[in-house]
């Protein structure tokens, strides 16, 4: 089968993903084998392939979500079956979905309604997963005294997913970030209360809407450097949930006002056996949703063919820092 790989770690101005003939997957035993119609690309891939290399004389094949049609299944798969169009993960520590075909543990996968197309199945699992965990962790739901959600990047995929869910699972008044006229448009589409720009006085805004503090911060990018104006606006007690790894985070910060700080890694549940059944689940929850007409895909950019030059253009989109939604190629 093709895919797409690379073996060092380079910038985007030293593109070196390039594409090889691999072996067919074979599944272990609680794994579907996924025939790949469409990909999702995202942040985390874009930074691997920067950062990652793989050991001598081996490759790294990425690939963190996608759509497709099952195509084999391991004999502990009880609940797909083959024909089955699903949606779903990779997993960081096995070869990923830049491919064909995709073998992955069927904890992570879930059915994909009629309506939704493969292309717009690609654009959800990955930005709604983490948005699902960072907002209501372990337990599905807010924590307790929750009102008013901060998002930080509001038009990226986890911010505009977290949006929608926001506001399908809870009576939150949701305001988002944006800096540019079509991301701020693209906010009030996905259902935002307010809009406000990240580059400018966050507090005056707010306090130009009347509202004195928001009760949880979602940041997506930049959570350290913005901790100086997240504090003031984030109210004591409060909850500030960071999916970029906080790096560099003064903890100090946090301490005056008793802030709760939460982590998401959206691999976490497979790389520790942690209940990654609730996986499935959560995506099944975004299948109802968007079979239903509640919430909307997110895929904004579409290009066309598993090669090395579509994969170039959407990690250049990507890494611009102005994508809004989601880049997804279609395969097949």
């Amino acid at each position: 089968m093709k895919a797409l790989v690379y073996e060092k770690a380079h910038d985007l101005d030293a593109f070196a993903i390039h594409q090889v003939e691999e072996p067919e997957p074979l599944p272990r035993p609680a794994d579907v084998v996924v025939d790949v119609h469409a990909i999702g690309i995202n942040p985390g891939e874009t930074f691997f392939r920067r950062t990652q290399s793989a050991p001598p004389g081996h490759r790294i094949l990425l690939g963190f979500e996608f759509a497709g049609v099952v195509v084999n299944a391991g004999e502990a798969v009880r609940y797909l079956k083959v024909g089955d169009r699903v949606f779903g993960t990779g997993d960081v520590t096995r070869d990923g979905a830049w491919a064909e075909r995709v073998a992955v543990d069927h904890r992570v996968v879930a059915k994909l309604p009629d309506r939704l197309s493969f292309t717009d199945a690609a654009s959800l699992p990955i930005g709604a997963l983490t948005a699902w965990e960072a907002l209501f962790r372990d337990v599905d739901e807010l924590p307790g005294h929750v009102k008013r959600v901060l998002i930080i990047g509001g038009a990226g995929g986890v911010g505009s997913l977290a949006t929608q869910l926001l506001k399908i699972k809870t009576d939150a008044f949701v305001i988002a970030t944006a800096s540019r006229p079509e991301s701020k448009a693209w906010c009030q589409t996905m259902g935002a209360d307010l809009v406000v720009d990240h580059s400018g006085d966050v507090e005056a805004q707010l306090r130009a809407a009347n509202i004195a503090h928001v009760d949880m911060v979602l940041s997506t990018a930049k959570t350290a450097e913005n901790i100086g104006w997240i504090s003031p606006v984030l109210r004591p007690f409060g909850h500030l949930s960071s999916v970029d790894g906080a790096g560099g985070l003064d903890a100090s910060a946090l301490m005056a006002k008793a802030y709760s700080l939460h982590m998401e890694m959206v691999f976490s549940r497979l790389m520790h056996a942690y209940a990654p059944e609730a996986h499935s689940a959560i995506l099944g929850a975004v299948s109802s949703y968007v079979g239903d007409g509640r919430l909307h895909p997110i895929a904004t950019t579409k290009l066309v063919g598993l090669t090395p030059e579509t994969m170039r253009e959407a990690h250049a989109m990507v890494e611009s820092g102005h994508m809004v939604g989601k880049a997804v190629i279609t395969i097949r």
